[in-house]
C-alpha cells in the first residue's frame, strides 16, 4: 500500500476540508500487536492449533509409532505457523490503514484494507464512551455508542467495533496506546461542543439574534 494511495484526502485521514473553526485535536492508529491478540485472537487460534498438535501426535504415537507422529507433528506446527503470520499480516493490514481522527466537533474513522471506508461520528449522536483497558501498557478501547437512529454495520465497521455488540454497533477506536489519555480528549471535546452556544433567528420580528444553548 503506497503512501500515494490517499493523495484525494485534503488530510489523511480527513475525508473533506474541515469546515472553519473546526480542528484535528489527535490522531492515531491501533497497535498492530495487540489488535492480533485482542481482535484477531492470535493466541487463541494458535493455542488450538498447538494442542490439536500435540493430541494427534500422541494418538498417533500410540497407534502407529513415531514414523507416523512425528511427520503429523511437523505438518500441524506448520499450520500453527502459518495461521499465526496470517492473522499477524491481518492485522498489520488493518493497522496500517487505519486512522482515528479527533476533531473539535467529531470523531472520524477511516479503516478497511481492501475497501475504504470513513465513518464520520459528530459528537451530537454520541450517547455514551466507554474505554476498556486491555493489558498493563496503556493499551484500550474506546466505544462511542450513538443514538439507534445511526445505521452503522458491525460487518463493515469490524475489527473497529465494540464485540459482541452486534444488534446496535458501537464505532470503536481498538487497541489504541495511551487510551487513557485519548478518551479524556474526546470527552472534553465532545463536552465543549456539546455545551457550545448556537446563534439562532429570533422569532419576534425585528427581535435580531438569540443566543440558544
Amino acid at each position: 500500500m503506497s503512501d500515494h494511495d490517499f493523495d484525494f484526502e485534503p488530510q489523511p485521514g480527513i475525508p473533506a476540508p474541515l469546515p472553519e473553526g473546526e480542528e484535528i485535536l489527535w490522531q492515531g492508529k491501533p497497535d498492530m500487536w495487540t489488535l492480533a491478540r485482542d481482535a484477531y485472537k492470535i493466541r487463541w487460534m494458535t493455542g488450538i492449533m498447538l494442542f490439536v498438535a500435540a493430541w494427534r501426535t500422541v494418538l498417533y504415537w500410540h497407534e502407529e509409532g513415531a514414523r507416523v507422529a512425528l511427520p503429523t507433528a511437523v505438518l500441524f506446527l506448520l499450520m500453527a505457523a502459518a495461521i499465526y503470520g496470517l492473522m499477524l499480516l491481518l492485522a498489520w493490514v488493518q493497522a496500517r490503514a487505519t486512522i482515528y481522527t479527533i476533531t473539535s466537533a467529531r470523531a472520524i474513522l477511516r479503516v478497511g484494507a481492501a475497501l475504504q471506508v470513513t465513518f464520520t461520528v459528530p459528537f451530537t449522536v454520541i450517547e455514551t464512551m466507554s474505554l476498556a483497558k486491555i493489558g498493563r501498557r496503556g493499551m484500550g478501547t474506546i466505544a462511542l455508542q450513538t443514538r439507534s437512529d445511526m445505521r452503522l454495520s458491525y460487518g463493515v465497521l469490524w475489527p473497529h467495533a465494540r464485540p459482541w455488540h452486534f444488534r446496535v454497533p458501537q464505532p470503536a477506536f481498538r487497541c489504541i496506546p495511551d487510551a487513557e489519555k485519548v478518551a479524556r480528549i474526546l470527552a472534553e471535546a465532545a463536552q465543549a461542543k456539546l455545551n457550545e452556544p448556537q446563534i439562532v433567528a429570533a422569532p419576534q420580528a425585528g427581535a435580531g439574534l438569540a443566543v440558544a444553548q
